[in-house]
């Protein structure tokens, strides 16, 4: 399995959401594997991978939250959590999506 945090300087949730990433990852079992951080710097960068808002995570080069808002814009994103909107999923958020994609 293949982990991306694609993320902006200046978005700070990067960080927490890495931390929480690898709590999901452990919780499902799958603590081994590695997280890649991946900066964008461009609009032109963001057009390389599916960027939906710093941060986007990928697993297989899959969006783990597909919400069908692709950008190359340098923009932070939102996430619909269960206490309502944040700057990164809820780590009960990340594990639900992990075991969906079957790992």
């Amino acid at each position: 399995m293949n982990i991306e945090v694609l993320h902006l300087e200046d978005c700070p949730s990067w960080v927490e959401a890495g931390s929480r990433l690898r709590e999901a990852l452990d919780a499902t079992g799958v603590g081994e594997t590695t997280i890649t951080y991946r900066l964008l710097g461009t609009s032109a960068d963001a057009a390389q991978v599916p960027f939906a808002g710093s941060p986007t995570i990928t697993v297989d080069g899959q969006d783990l939250f597909p919400n069908g808002g692709r950008t190359v814009d340098l923009a932070c994103r939102v996430y619909l959590t269960p206490t309502g909107l944040a700057g990164l999923p809820t780590t009960e958020q990340l594990i639900e999506a992990i075991d969906a994609r079957g790992h």
